[in-house]
C-alpha cells in the first residue's frame, strides 16, 4: 500500500532546516476575547410613573427627581415626586422641539432636542429657561462627570463638552471587544462609569469613559411585569442614580412604573 505520508528523504538539509524554522515562527492560535460580564437585576422597590411620559432623560440629585420627555407637542422638562409620580412643576417645550436627554450641572439643567440642533439651559430651582446652545449632530442622551457634559447622538460616539462654552473637548468611540456599539441613548455617570441605554434594546452598557470600552452589560428583560403592561408602553429608557443612598433608578418610555434595581452577576 502506498504511504500517504510525504517523503522528505530527498530534501536537502538546508531545505529541511528552513521548513522547521518557518514552522517554529508561526504564532500560536489567538485566544478569543473574554466575554464581557453580564448582570441581571433584583427589583428593590418601584413607584408610580406617568404612563404618558415619553421618557428621554432622568436625573436624581439631592432628593429631587427631574425628567425630560419627548415627542413634538408633548416635550417637557419636569420635576417629579418619586414616591407618587406626581409632576410638581413643568416647563413645556414649543411644539417644534422634540425633547431628549437632560443633566443637572451646578444648579443648571441642560436639555437636548432631537433634530433641531439646539439645547436649552434652565434654572434647576424654578425650571425657567436661562440659556440655549447649539450643536451640529442629533441630540439623544446627556449626563455629566462633574467636569464635562457628556452627550450621545445615536451613534457609537460620545462627546465631552465644556459646560461653559459647550465646545467639544474630546470624544470616544464605544466598543465591546472591538465591535462598535451604536444607538447609545440615555446616559448616566455612576461611580466612574458611563451607563447607556441602547435604543430598542433591554440592555444598558457600562462604559469606561477614558477608553470607550464596554466593561459590562445590564440585561433588563422582563423588568416591566405583564400585569403592568397596557400595550401603550414603549422601550426601556431612563437611568438615574441616587448617590446619597446608592440607588439605581430606571424606567421606560410611557412605563407606568419606575424601579429601584440592584445588579446581580449572571
Amino acid at each position: 500500500m502506498t504511504s500517504r505520508r510525504p517523503c522528505l528523504a530527498w530534501l536537502s538539509p538546508f531545505v529541511l532546516l528552513t521548513m522547521l524554522a518557518c514552522r517554529s515562527e508561526r504564532s500560536p492560535a489567538s485566544t478569543p476575547p473574554a466575554a464581557t460580564p453580564v448582570f441581571g437585576f433584583d427589583v428593590v422597590q418601584s413607584w408610580p410613573h406617568d404612563p404618558n411620559a415619553y421618557t428621554q432623560g432622568l436625573v436624581y440629585r439631592d432628593g429631587r427627581l427631574f425628567e425630560g420627555t419627548g415627542l413634538n407637542g408633548q416635550s417637557s422638562l419636569r420635576e417629579v415626586e418619586l414616591e407618587t409620580g406626581a409632576v410638581l412643576r413643568r416647563h413645556v417645550l414649543e411644539r417644534q422641539y422634540f425633547g431628549e436627554g437632560i443633566t443637572l450641572f451646578k444648579g443648571r439643567l441642560y436639555q437636548l432636542t432631537w433634530r433641531s440642533h439646539v439645547g436649552f439651559i434652565y434654572d434647576a430651582t424654578t425650571l425657567q429657561q436661562v440659556g440655549r446652545f447649539e450643536y451640529p449632530t442629533e441630540g439623544w442622551g446627556l449626563t455629566d462627570d462633574g467636569t464635562s457634559l457628556i452627550m450621545s447622538d445615536g451613534s457609537s460616539t460620545l462627546r465631552f463638552l465644556d459646560p461653559a462654552t459647550l465646545a467639544v473637548q474630546r470624544s470616544i468611540r464605544v466598543t465591546d471587544n472591538g465591535r462598535e456599539i451604536s444607538q447609545l441613548n440615555e446616559l448616566e455617570f455612576i461611580k466612574g462609569e458611563l451607563y447607556a441605554n441602547v435604543y430598542m434594546e433591554n440592555d444598558i452598557a457600562r462604559i469606561n469613559p477614558a477608553t470607550g470600552k464596554v466593561t459590562g452589560w445590564i440585561s433588563l428583560s422582563g423588568l416591566l411585569p405583564p400585569q403592568d403592561r397596557t400595550g401603550t408602553e414603549d422601550v426601556l429608557n431612563g437611568i438615574a442614580y441616587d448617590a446619597a443612598r446608592d440607588r439605581l433608578l430606571v424606567t421606560g418610555k410611557r412605563w407606568p412604573r419606575l424601579f429601584h434595581i440592584r445588579l446581580v452577576p449572571r
